[in-house]
């Protein structure tokens, strides 16, 4: 049996990033988490491309006009949507998850989705150092995988 295995090598790698500056400090704290495992696993500074779209919903289009270019190995979703008083928590939440897992199908472009949907900022601030790194290990190892598929 063939076994393709876990690959966090990083190296020549062109990923983008999106991320919401809505909820700025966690979304920031994602960020930083994300680019620091990024460069750990050998991806190169240069080769890390970021744009910021104004909330969680605006991220999937962005993340699609990045696939269409052919430029990026990966792409990486970062934002944060904290629940409210209201239903537009589970609208934001449901359709920002929904239409990241499109564009991935899509595209066929490896999208590691790090939009945080929380209860509280409290949850979200606990989370973003942790899901952010994991972000970028998801999109090294999916890389990697496809490539070994190939």
């Amino acid at each position: 049996m063939k076994e393709l295995e876990k690959n966090l090598d990083g190296k020549g790698m062109r990923i983008g990033i999106v991320q919401s500056r809505f909820n700025t400090e966690v979304c920031e704290g994602l960020l930083g988490a994300c680019r620091a495992q990024l460069v750990q696993h050998g991806v190169a500074e240069d080769d890390i491309t970021l744009a910021t779209v104004p909330g969680a919903l605006e991220i999937s289009l962005v993340l699609l006009s990045m696939a269409e270019t052919g430029e990026y190995d990966a792409l990486i979703a970062l934002g944060a949507v904290i629940r409210g008083d209201t239903y537009h928590f589970e609208v934001v939440s449901n359709e920002s998850a929904r239409c990241v897992g499109d564009v991935q199908l899509v595209t066929r472009t490896p999208i590691a989705n790090a939009i945080l949907t929380t209860d509280t900022d409290e949850q979200a601030i606990a989370r973003m150092h942790i899901k952010g790194g994991e972000a970028a290990q998801v999109a090294i190892e999916m890389v990697n995988l496809l490539r070994g598929l190939a």
